[in-house]
């Protein structure tokens, strides 16, 4: 009889663990999303910046996965994990499982100030990256057609909260669209003269990496006219412009990229937790005492052969999701 795979999620994690668990004649995968598509995330920053139109990096979850017979693709959302009786249920019903994979990724946390949100958009789906690239170009129209040097220089700044990859990103491509792709579109403004300031808490962006590619960075941020604001803390947003420490800052288009949280699923959950409301899984990936639920990705606190937590990277949660596979399948097929 068919061992019945769960996996809640479709990103990296999620498909690669359903790809890997394809054409296994001894199990039956159902993989749920509450999106119908995957989304390659690294590369949203160049659909907001409009490099890329949303179509080069969503692909249909069911299309990837069309090929395995014995992979089911449901549209739907994750609503309660009851680990005792193995059994998830959904918005539209409920699914028992003999193994669950959970890879349900991260969301943006704005640190308890929720409401800064509407002025300061995150990068993490297909819906923001467009309303940052509306934004971002509107703002450089506004300017256009106004007469007031003031507003001009509003609507030509361009703030990035967070100095890590997302932010690093973001900031490099508005100043290389304002400095470059737009420098002989418009009559009234110079887009080259676009203030972009890119903003860290810590003493170096890229705080994960090497110094020595921070520092690289910073140059090559700086050779692009990108002012890199460092050991500076955001106090508050507002529809006119944002608070760096007592400094006002006039800008019309402020992006957030400051931190992220695990699924609130998480806390439902009844496990161990990191203080980043990440499950601290044990060595094969699965919550303590459930040695047939998996959580991987974003969601997951897992150490490193350096005892510490491996980063929210895509590259970690495909390893992750792909290992995974191996493991069950060998379980599965008593090859363990």
């Amino acid at each position: 009889m068919q061992k019945h795979v769960v996996i809640v999620g479709g990103g990296f994690g999620g498909l690669n663990a359903a790809k890997g668990l394809g054409h296994a004649k001894d199990i039956k995968v159902t993989i749920l999303d509450r999106r119908n598509h995957h989304l390659f995330q690294p590369l949203l920053y160049q659909v907001s910046t409009a490099a890329l139109s949303p179509a080069d990096i969503a692909t249909p979850i069911r299309h990837v996965l069309s090929g395995y017979d014995n992979v089911h693709v449901l549209l739907g959302e994750l609503q309660k994990v009851d680990l005792q009786g193995k059994t998830i249920t959904t918005d539209f019903g409920s699914i028992t499982f003999d193994y669950l994979i959970m890879a349900l990724g991260a969301k943006h946390s704005y640190f308890g100030k929720n409401e800064w949100e509407t002025f300061a958009p995150g990068l993490k789906t297909l819906e923001q990256a467009t309303e940052i690239r509306r934004r971002i170009l509107l703002a450089f129209e506004q300017a256009e057609r106004d007469t007031s040097t003031e507003v001009q220089k509003q609507k030509q700044t361009f703030v990035i909260v967070g100095g890590g990859p997302t932010g690093v990103e973001m900031a490099g491509s508005i100043a290389e669209i304002a400095r470059f792709t737009l420098s002989d579109d418009f009559k009234n403004i110079d887009p080259s003269r676009t203030r972009v300031i890119l903003i860290e808490t810590g003493p170096r962006i890229l705080a994960s990496f090497d110094p020595t590619l921070s520092a690289r960075a910073t140059r090559d941020l700086e050779k692009l006219g990108v002012h890199v604001w460092t050991n500076s803390r955001v106090t508050d947003i507002n529809a006119d412009g944002v608070f760096i420490g007592n400094e006002f800052v006039a800008a019309s288009t402020i992006v957030w990229a400051a931190g992220v949280a695990p699924s609130s699923m998480n806390k439902t959950l009844g496990v161990p937790l990191d203080p980043g409301g990440r499950v601290i899984v044990e060595e094969m990936m699965n919550l303590p005492g459930y040695p047939e639920v998996f959580v991987i990705g974003d969601q997951a606190h897992f150490k490193g052969v350096d005892g510490k937590p491996l980063p929210g990277l895509a590259p970690v949660a495909t390893q992750q999701g792909r290992h995974l596979a191996r493991n069950i399948k060998a379980v599965v097929s008593g090859k363990t």
